[in-house]
């Protein structure tokens, strides 16, 4: 049973909408001097950056850049519904597009709230260990919030204080490799103060591990293979993580905080305010009360491996719903439930046993960035690109093998077979195939196409996708407007 952190929504962070061109320091509802008093108003803090990067918000669209961004899904929903979106999947939007306005103040917002903490937690009196921990925490999430903004847009603003003063708020653009080296520092510092593991009353902070298992990204990422290897190997020495015998547990109420579980974003339903996963309500089908947006596409279906008797890798059931395939709720899957595609996801969604449909958007279940089986399929990516080939197959092949045992029966043998290959290219594309089924519809696949480069991003997204000119998204026109720094 997960012990939840209580998402309590605190006005006091919400400073970025004081971003005027104001020539006093500006002051919150709430002021700093006097709500950081004690140990309970800085983890009450800390809570507020954890609400920031929840689900609770339709604002957080990641898996539009994820998922519809690349070829992995396509909008879906009613066609007039959020037709904004639609110009991301196109690569025509434009600095005035509301999905990439309201990301990019939502992740912004975690960023002020993560460094209002990292400001006045110091000076707090209170248990020392306690005190490091939770700037600890903070640290990690202002880093996984600008590694998700670096990757959409590229050069941002690097806002390390809390939105006070006119030098904090009117911010350059920094080189994306300022960014990284902040990111990496960052995790750096929370790597060396966040405990390996919680009591159950604490479930759901952000672990030693996880911190781990993001300097193993961002290396990956910039190519430092070596690097990468090393965070993933102290990530594996810890002891602590391993992959469920069964794969769609990954994605089960009763599943959560799993020991495959890395990094999961935690929500709880039936509360007040409401801290519970939108998502359950955004990608849930018509006849549910849901909007049946994120609808996977063909090509998504066709990646996954099936056998001479068209039996199918199971991972395709436990990811996308599909026309007379058991759905949730015991319900027989339509794909008229899905006009554009015939497909919907189906890993983010909860049986209306768990949420009924008169609030399928307070959905109660997790989001997890960072599982296990990434980590050892991003380890296999880093030991082939260092022409470790017998490493790099052991690690993609204990995904494989976890996969195939979650076969309903016994799975043919031609079915999920253990890749053999040491051929460094045909076995860095059979990672990035792996990698696209087992991570379907968790919101990564885009990333890993703009990562891997031109030649790749481009077959997969085909001729509306130019990497040169298409790679980055644009920085919000409002952005432009306010923040002197960028266009003085």
């Amino acid at each position: 049973m997960k012990k939840i952190i209580s998402f309590c929504i605190l006005l006091f962070f919400a400073l970025t909408s004081c971003e005027d061109f104001l020539t006093e320091e500006l002051k919150g509802e709430f002021s700093s001097d006097t709500f950081y008093q004690n140990d309970k108003q800085a983890i009450q803090a800390l809570i507020g950056v954890y609400n920031a990067i929840s689900f609770r918000s339709s604002d957080n669209d990641i898996w539009v850049f994820g998922d519809v961004a690349s070829d992995d899904a396509v909008k879906g929903g009613n066609p007039g519904d959020q037709a904004e979106i639609v110009y991301i999947d196109e690569f025509t939007a434009n600095a005035t597009n509301g999905i990439i306005i309201n990301y990019w103040t939502f992740v912004y917002e975690a960023i002020t709230r993560a460094n209002n903490v990292m400001a006045n937690v110091p000076a707090v009196s209170m248990e020392e260990e306690l005190k490091n921990r939770i700037i600890g925490e903070a640290k990690f999430i202002r880093a996984y919030s600008y590694f998700n903004l670096v990757n959409i847009f590229g050069k941002v603003p690097l806002k390390l204080l809390p939105p006070t003063t006119q030098e904090a708020i009117h911010v350059p653009l920094s080189e994306i490799t300022d960014i990284y080296l902040q990111i990496e520092k960052d995790l750096t510092d929370a790597v060396t103060v966040l405990p390996v593991s919680y009591s159950p009353t604490d479930i759901g902070h952000v672990t030693r591990g996880a911190a781990l298992a993001m300097l193993g990204k961002v290396s990956l990422y910039q190519q430092k293979w070596s690097a990468a290897i090393g965070y993933f190997q102290q990530v594996e020495d810890l002891g602590i993580y391993s992959l469920l015998p069964d794969y769609a547990d990954n994605f089960k109420l009763e599943f959560e905080n799993s020991s495959e579980s890395i990094f999961e974003i935690q929500h709880l339903t039936d509360q007040i305010p409401s801290t519970g996963s939108a998502m359950n309500q955004w990608f849930a089908p018509s006849p549910e009360g849901g909007y049946y947006f994120n609808a996977p596409t063909q090509s998504l279906v066709d990646a996954f491996e099936k056998s001479a008797t068209s039996e199918v890798d199971p991972r395709l059931d436990a990811s996308v719903g599909r026309d007379g395939q058991p759905w949730l709720n015991g319900d027989i899957y339509s794909a008229a439930w899905s006009p554009a595609t015939g497909y919907l996801t189906k890993k983010h969604q909860q049986p209306l046993s768990e949420v009924p449909s008169p609030r399928k958007g307070d959905g109660g279940l997790n989001y997890i960035y960072l599982r296990y089986a990434d980590v050892l399929l991003m380890k296999a990516e880093a030991f082939n690109e260092t022409n470790s080939a017998d490493s790099a197959i052991a690690n993609l092949n204990k995904v494989r093998q976890r996969a195939r045992a979650s076969f309903n029966g016994t799975p043919p043998a031609d079915l999920l077979a253990d890749i053999t290959t040491a051929d460094q290219n045909l076995l860095r594309t059979a990672i990035q195939k792996e990698r696209r089924v087992e991570l379907a519809q968790e919101f990564h696949r885009y990333f890993d196409l703009m990562r891997w480069g031109k030649a790749v991003a481009e077959a997969a997204l085909g001729a509306d996708f130019n990497y040169e000119t298409k790679r980055y998204l644009p920085i919000p026109q409002e952005e432009v407007d306010k923040n002197q720094a960028i266009n003085p």
